[in-house]
């Protein structure tokens, strides 16, 4: 009996010892769950539910990077039904394309349509584009990427064209004939349609192409980990959606950090081999990449003046999207949605600006307004904030005559060099942080670091953006807003990959419509980049920069007719 009672007893004993253990192993847990907690770390999983960090997280690569997956409103997906519908490219044949059966720019040729004819300021001239092989085969199918003007060197003119796919190889370009004397053609082949196939794919299916880091720093241990709008693989994620926007961002989870000891935000680099070996023969700088198409006949045609007509009205356009919307004459552009008047002296300047804030919210190409400003205008000298070069924020002061400059960059994704984490802003949060009015001057562009991504992430931004500026207009109607558009640049086979002008064009499209028809008004850079006969340029030369400010300031300073 005995034996019995000593049995209990040491059952007992161990049953107390495993008592102790669980019930310090459970401390230990709560412990380390409540230190993260208050840290701020928030993890996600596969489903997009939060959960508390005892338990095991994933993510998983998402269609859209998840973008397929928010709540749009009724009206808010007929939209994007309709905006993706309008950029939709022709598609080419089904099956394999070898690459000599692939557009080729030196056996392609354009033709002018009636080259003998009477032409005069303000008639339309109209280009026949057909493409062939490299076996000269003629094409049967459209979807190239062209690019058209007209110019005349002699008188620092030029225009863009309107391009027309056929859809069967054949292409037609419209231009409205602006000037007078001798108006030559030139058309170039971005990329070949085959080309074009390849850039959506790889929109679709590697949003990841272009990848970011985060440092996360806590007294002298710090940490790296790649960010993204969507990550894949089974490493527990941090998430940093915007609270208010509901922009997502997430960054891989430090192993030893919290996910609120994160410091900055830096592009990581570009990914590589996204291209088999038969799909790079279509990225090829001296072959298939803006390359010229040259004219089978007569490249150039005379223009006469138009008698007994104001050649100024003549220069109107009916509505706000017609194309083009301006063109150069000796150097200076001309829009013809609006008077522009040419601030060739830095007074001019002040004297527009004097009691006025303006922001400048986007990228490095709005940054440009920023330096030239600053540099022109004496009397508006940059206040050091101790940013990082060319990332910002920056700002420019004229105690003077009272003007305040500011710059700042969008949110991410931004391939910028290390930004702090406290100065990653939203523009929608920043506009809604604005008070407005007559006083307050807004210009806004963002297009180029959202190349990458399926496009419904870039509407989703816009949309953001756009409800703050109604908002604000609402509470200050007389506050001005200016868009700037994208522009063209320079294309090699990896530029081509990340930040193709195709992808520019598409992005651009989306941008108008969804600002179109309400108070804001459009820097063209687009069309005053193409139109120029300057090398194009992601950072357009001061002097097509100049014609951006000149444009911008007469919406700030309207002359008077």
């Amino acid at each position: 009996m005995w034996r019995d009672s000593f049995r209990l007893q040491i059952f007992c004993l161990l049953m107390a010892v495993l008592a102790i253990v669980v019930l310090v192993h459970n401390f230990f847990q709560l412990e380390h769950l409540d230190d993260d907690t208050v840290s701020g770390s928030n993890w996600i999983t596969e489903n997009n539910v939060e959960h508390s960090l005892s338990q095991t997280t994933k993510t998983t690569r998402k269609p859209y990077c998840g973008y397929k997956q928010q709540t749009l409103s009724k009206r808010e997906q007929v939209e994007q039904e309709s905006l993706l519908a309008a950029i939709q490219w022709p598609k080419s044949p089904d099956g394999k394309i070898a690459f000599v059966q692939s557009t080729d720019p030196t056996r392609s040729d354009f033709v002018i349509v009636k080259p003998n004819g009477f032409f005069q300021v303000g008639d339309q001239l109209e280009v026949l584009v057909r493409m062939k092989d490299f076996q000269g085969k003629p094409k049967q199918y459209g979807g190239d990427y062209l690019q058209a003007r007209i110019h005349s060197p002699l008188l620092k003119a030029g225009a863009t064209g309107r391009i027309v796919d056929c859809h069967n190889g054949l292409y037609k370009v419209f231009f409205t004939l602006f000037w007078p004397g001798e108006v030559k053609v030139s058309v170039s082949l971005v990329h070949p349609s085959e080309a074009i196939q390849v850039l959506l794919r790889l929109r679709e299916e590697r949003p990841d192409r272009v990848y970011f880091k985060s440092s996360f720093k806590s007294g002298r241990y710090s940490e790296t980990t790649e960010c993204n709008i969507c990550l894949s693989g089974d490493l527990p994620v941090c998430n940093f959606t915007d609270l208010y926007t509901g922009e997502p961002w997430f960054c891989y989870k430090p192993r030893k950090l919290p996910c609120a000891s994160r410091i900055s935000h830096a592009k990581g680099g570009y990914q590589k081999g996204l291209l088999t070996r038969e799909e790079s023969l279509f990225f090829q700088s001296d072959v298939n990449i803006k390359r010229p198409i040259l004219s089978s006949g007569p490249d150039s045609v005379i223009v006469k003046p138009k008698a007994f007509t104001d050649s100024s009205s003549m220069d109107r356009a009916e509505d706000s999207t017609d194309s083009p919307s301006g063109y150069y004459y000796e150097d200076q552009w001309r829009s013809r949605t609006h008077w522009i008047h040419h601030f060739n002296k830095s007074d001019d300047i002040t004297k527009c600006l004097q009691g006025k804030v303006i922001h400048l919210f986007g990228d490095s190409t709005i940054r440009q307004w920023f330096e030239y400003l600053t540099a022109f205008v004496p009397d508006l000298v940059e206040f050091n904030l101790g940013s990082p070069k060319n990332v910002g924020p920056f700002m420019s002061v004229d105690l003077k005559h009272n003007i305040l400059l500011k710059f700042r960059c969008h949110g991410p994704p931004i391939r910028f060099s290390t930004v702090f984490s406290s100065e990653l802003r939203y523009i929608a949060n920043e506009l809604n942080g604005i008070v407005g009015g007559r006083n307050t001057v807004i210009a806004i562009t963002i297009w180029s670091h959202f190349s990458t991504f399926p496009v419904e992430v870039y509407i989703r931004r816009l949309r953001n953006i756009r409800r703050s500026i109604i908002q604000l207009l609402d509470r200050s109607p007389k506050t001005l807003i200016i868009i700037r558009t994208a522009n063209v640049q320079e294309l090699g086979p990896e530029v081509s990959l990340f930040n193709s002008d195709w992808y520019s064009f598409q992005l651009d499209s989306v941008m108008r419509k969804m600002f179109s028809g309400i108070a804001v008004h459009f820097v063209d850079a687009w069309e005053m980049s193409l139109a120029h006969y300057l090398p194009h340029n992601l950072h357009p030369k001061e002097v097509i920069v100049k014609n951006q400010i000149d444009t911008f300031l007469s919406y700030v300073c309207p002359l008077q007719t």
